[in-house]
C-alpha cells in the first residue's frame, strides 16, 4: 500500500469509528502511543482505542495528513486533527490540534506510532481550567523526561 493511500485509510478509519480497519494498518504486535491515553499494544487494543476511548467524550472527528516523508522504515507526516467535544464544560466546542505523526514501519505496515502534538490550543477550546491544563502538561513533561533519548538532556 502506498503512503498516501495508507494515511487516508488511517484518517478515514478514525473518522468512521472503524477500529478494525484502523488496527489492520498495524502489525500484529503494533503499538499506538496516544498523546492523551498512552500506549495501546496489539490490534485488539488499538481497535478498542478507536471504537471506545476516542469516542467516549468526542464525536465528529476530522483528521488530515500533510506532506508525508518516508524512507520505507520511518514515515513522518504533519497533521491537522479535530473533534467535537461532548465534555459538559466544552459546550460542544470543536477541539483542534496540529502535530507530526512518526510511524515506524515493517513490511509496509505500522509497527509503532508516536506523535508530537500541539495540544495547548485544544485545551483552551475545551474550556479546561488552568489547573487542569497544568496537570496535563506536567504529565506530558514527565513522559518526555522518561524517554531514553532525553537522558543526555537531563544530565547535570
Amino acid at each position: 500500500m502506498n503512503t498516501s493511500i495508507m494515511l487516508r485509510a488511517f484518517c478515514d478509519a478514525v473518522e468512521q469509528r472503524n477500529g478494525r480497519a484502523f488496527s489492520e494498518l498495524f502489525t500484529e504486535d503494533g503499538v499506538y502511543h496516544d498523546v492523551f491515553y498512552g500506549a495501546f499494544e496489539g490490534r485488539a487494543k488499538i481497535a478498542d482505542m478507536i471504537d471506545d476511548w476516542f469516542y467516549r467524550t468526542a464525536t465528529d472527528f476530522r483528521w488530515d495528513m500533510h506532506d508525508p516523508v518516508s524512507d520505507g522504515h520511518t514515515l513522518y507526516a504533519r497533521y491537522t486533527f479535530s473533534y467535537r467535544s461532548t465534555l459538559p464544560e466544552a459546550e460542544g466546542a470543536r477541539a483542534m490540534f496540529e502535530g507530526v505523526a512518526v510511524m515506524r514501519l515493517r513490511d509496509g505496515m505500522i509497527m509503532e506510532y508516536h506523535e508530537v502534538a500541539n495540544t495547548a490550543p485544544a485545551f483552551v477550546d475545551l474550556k479546561f481550567a488552568p489547573e487542569r491544563i497544568a496537570r496535563i502538561v506536567a504529565k506530558q513533561g514527565a513522559a518526555l523526561k522518561a524517554r531514553l533519548e532525553m537522558k543526555r538532556h537531563l544530565a547535570e
